[in-house]
This record gives C-alpha cells, structure tokens and sequence, in this order.
C-alpha cells in the first residue's frame, strides 16, 4: 500500500476526533462559565421571546440562575417558561418568574419596575436586550416613528437601568449588560433614528460605567452585526438560510450569548462582535473621517444608480 495512502488512512480518523474533542471542551467550559457566573444569581432578560433571549434563557436557566424574564406577549412567555422547565432538572433550576415589558409604553415602567424588584427583592445582573429596527430615508420618517424608537432603544433601557440602580447601589454589587448594535458606533445610511437611539444608549452606559464603578457595579456593553436567524428548528423559515448566506456578516443567537456569557464571566467593559470588514470601518470612521464618509456616500448613489437601471 502506498504509505502517503496509509499516512491520510490514519490521519483522517485522527483530525475528525481531535475536532470532536475540541467542540466538546468548548461547549464544556462555557456550561461551566454560565454556572460559575449566574448560578444562584437573580437574573433578568429584556426581550427574552427574540432568538438571543431565548438562548440566554435556556443557558442561564440550566446554569441554575434566578431568571426575570420579560417580553410584550404574556402567552409567548409562558410558552417559553415551559420550554425551559421541560429541558431542564427541575431540583438544580429555578421556574423562570415573568413580567410583562413593553418599552413602547414608556407610562407602565414605574410599575414594571416596582414588580422586577418584588420578584427576588433585588438583582445581580440586568441584561438589555431590546431593539426596534427602521430602515428608511430620513425624510420619510415621522416624528412619531422617531419618538418610538427613542423610546424601544433609549429611554426604555436607560429607565430599566437608572430604575433598579438604587438597589444595586445599596448591596454594592451587579452588573448592567447591555446587549447593542455595531451602529451604536457606526452611522450608515437609511438608518439615521435608529443609528442615533444606538448611538445615544451607547453613550449613556458608556458615562454610567466611570459613575457607578465604585460601588462595585459593572457596566458592559457588546455591539454586534445584526442577529442572523436559527438555522434549525421548526421555526425556522424557508428563506433564512438563502439569507444568512447572502448577508454572511451576521452573528447567530448562540454566539451572542456566548459572548455575553464570557463576558459577564471576565467582567469586560467593552466587546465587538463583527468581522473584519465592520471592524476595519469603526477604525477608518476614527482615524480617516473623510474617507469613511465619501465611501458612505459613494454607496447610497450607486444603490439609487442600481434602482433606476
């Protein structure tokens, strides 16, 4: 037998276990970072019904955390409590509490917020999860839309915050996740409210971060492309994966939550989630202002160029 044959013969064997190997310690150490990191710890998710809500949801709750989970659809959350207490052992978990969020309606937080404390009497991490997405020219967005999303991306979560702060104050301990968009330092066209809520947000725990670091509390905040679609499930929809596959810079549900994992482990103030080419674009809009912004521009006229033909 030719020995580079036999050498490939026992070579493929080799890789395809050392591979296996590899993925099974990865999933190992981050269940054992999300037990280590929330076990026991009360823990509350905004948005919890979107697809990285419900990946946190499921690894926090097996982690053994004290989940708040809140969402606009009382029914959607009770469906999802279910799903956890039937993937789960229920002598080494927490039923999930739930509580109605809905940043759109700015008048119910007092009382939202009165009723996150009362689950537990207080919290140790608050994860900020919550987004509305318009994509539009400026002009043909109404000041009605604009107050909208000022409200579902910045003075929602920044009254959440400032709303549980006093207790965290208090015991000297917690930590403020908030989960935003790589536009949160990035303006691109058609996107200029939204683009400004991220910005706005960004800035807002970005100044909290210096204030309240004294008092042992951590603020983090992780920016990312925007959340691709599950690629399994029953839920999945048809034309997710033509998609994915023709927009590749998105992150999956599960890596956002396992970067949020690690960072709430390692207590990192600052993470981007992207790839190279957004990353290259932060760095270029800082230090080569000018030729960010005739790029930025080049592109919106060949688009309307690409419209007309």
């Amino acid at each position: 037998m030719d020995p580079a044959w036999t050498t490939t013969v026992l070579l493929v064997p080799c890789v395809v276990v050392l591979t296996a190997g590899f993925f099974y310690l990865y999933d190992f150490i981050i269940g054992l970072l999300s037990k280590t990191s929330v076990r026991n710890k009360v823990v509350v998710i905004t948005d919890a019904l979107s697809g990285v809500g419900k990946e946190c949801a499921g690894v926090f709750h097996k982690g053994g955390a004290r989940l708040i989970l809140c969402g606009k659809s009382w029914e959607k959350l009770e469906e999802l409590a279910d799903d956890l207490a039937n993937a789960s052992d229920p002598t080494v978990t927490f039923p999930p509490k739930l509580v109605l969020l809905d940043f759109g309606d700015m008048e119910s937080m007092p009382e939202v917020i009165a009723e996150i404390l009362d689950c537990y009497g207080c919290l140790d991490v608050l994860i900020l999860n919550s987004s509305m997405k318009v994509k539009a020219p400026a002009q043909s967005l109404s000041l009605e839309m604009d107050k909208l999303l000022m409200d579902n991306n910045y003075f929602g979560p920044v009254t959440l915050a400032k709303g549980v702060l006093p207790s965290m104050i208090s015991r000297r301990t917690g930590h403020l996740l908030l989960v935003n968009s790589i536009q949160g330092k990035l303006a691109i066209p058609f996107r200029t409210t939204y683009a400004a809520s991220k910005h706005a947000v960004q800035a807002f725990f970005d100044c909290l971060r210096a204030e309240v670091e004294e008092y042992g509390i951590s603020v983090s905040t992780i920016n990312h492309t925007f959340i691709s679609p599950t690629l399994s499930g029953p839920n999945f929809p048809s034309n997710a994966l033509v998609h994915y596959k023709l927009k590749p810079l998105g992150v999956s549900p599960d890596e956002a939550t396992t970067e949020i994992v690690k960072t709430l482990n390692n207590k990192r103030r600052e993470v981007v989630i992207a790839p190279s080419l957004p990353k290259v674009a932060i760095y270029a809009r800082s230090f080569f202002p000018n030729v960010f912004f005739a790029v930025m521009a080049a592109g919106v006229k060949s688009a309307a160029a690409s419209e007309k033909m």
